[in-house]
Formats: C-alpha cells, sequence, structure tokens
C-alpha cells in the first residue's frame, strides 16, 4: 500500500519538486539564477499540478498530506537561507520564516504527541504567507536576472509582506492551537 502511495502521478511530482532543490541551490551559489529561476518556478507549477491532480484523479493519500507540505517548507527555507548567505535576501525576513516553521513544527509535534490532534490545514494566513514568500523569492531571483525598477518594487513588496504574514499567521497559529486544545480538554478555561 506505501509503494502504491508513492507511484501516483501527485506523489511522484512532490518528489520531483524535492528533486529540483539542490539544483536550484547549486545554480544560486553559481550565480547563475537564470537556470535558478527557471528551475523554482517548474518546481512552483509541480506544486500547483500535483494538487490539482490529486483532486482530479482522486489520488489523495495520506503520504501526499504529510509529503507536499514537507516539499513545501524544505523548499521555501532553504530559498531564504541561501539567498540571505549570499546576501540576496537581508536576514531579518529569513529569520523570521525559520522562526515561525520551526515553532509550527515543534508545536505540531508535541500536540500530536499529548492531543493526538493531526489536522494541521493551513489557514488563510498561512496561505497569504506562503504566497508572499513565493512571491518574494521569485522576485528576488527575477531582479537578478532583469535589474529593473518595477521588479525592485515588487521584491520589496512581497519581502515585507512576507514579514507581515508570517508573524500574523504564527500569531493566528497560536490562537487555533490554543482554541484546539481547549475543545480536546487539554488547556483549562481561565475564569476572572
Amino acid at each position: 500500500m506505501k509503494l502504491r502511495q508513492i507511484l501516483t502521478a501527485p506523489n511522484q511530482l512532490t518528489l520531483l519538486r524535492m528533486i529540483f532543490l539542490p539544483f536550484i541551490v547549486i545554480d544560486v551559489v553559481k550565480q547563475d539564477f537564470k537556470w535558478a529561476l527557471v528551475l523554482f518556478v517548474l518546481a512552483g507549477l509541480s506544486d500547483v499540478l500535483d494538487g490539482l491532480l490529486a483532486r482530479t484523479l482522486h489520488q489523495q493519500t495520506l503520504l501526499g498530506q504529510y509529503l507536499d507540505p514537507i516539499a513545501d517548507k524544505l523548499l521555501m527555507s532553504t530559498m531564504f537561507l541561501v539567498l540571505s548567505i549570499e546576501h540576496m535576501i537581508p536576514w531579518k525576513y529569513t529569520v523570521v520564516v525559520f522562526s515561525r516553521d520551526v515553532s509550527i513544527l515543534l508545536i505540531s509535534g508535541v500536540l500530536f504527541t499529548i492531543a493526538g490532534l493531526r489536522d494541521f490545514r493551513p489557514s488563510i494566513f498561512g496561505k497569504a504567507n506562503t504566497f508572499a514568500q513565493v512571491g518574494a523569492i521569485f522576485f528576488v531571483m527575477l531582479l537578478l536576472v532583469f535589474p529593473i525598477r518595477w521588479i525592485w518594487i515588487a521584491r520589496t513588496t512581497f519581502l515585507r509582506a512576507t514579514f507581515i504574514f508570517t508573524i500574523v499567521s504564527a500569531i493566528h497559529y497560536a490562537l487555533l492551537v490554543q482554541h484546539r486544545l481547549r475543545e480536546h480538554g487539554h488547556v483549562p478555561e481561565l475564569k476572572n
């Protein structure tokens, strides 16, 4: 059964997205930004396509539910890290992105362990954060290929949106966790 899950088209596309990652990093470090951008866009398209295929072919799997967000986080976190190391993104954005993702990962592990909670669907703020992060990486790399003012403006806008949505989505996630724990009887109600 596990092998059948791996062999579904959506999960194959997710694995392909993970395979793109080292080549994107190599191209960024070599300063071959055109190829890095092309591979990043292909990785993004594979993400859209795997979700579409999973729904239309009815190939949504438990493995895919875990693998897809892992591939997304791996891609985005690595890109922020590498672009900061290469001095193409200020560190404050990478620190905020990493802090949120590590916190969510740790909290999810704790919630699963103590309360058996497994439903960690992204909120509207989480989706907005992901969109902002993808846009930020895209425009950072596009600016390296085409140093045009409107691309610089888009890059700056998406980096600022990433900063804001990362913080807002982290706060929202913390409130959501508190609510879910209360529902499951793991956090006592505070009374005045």
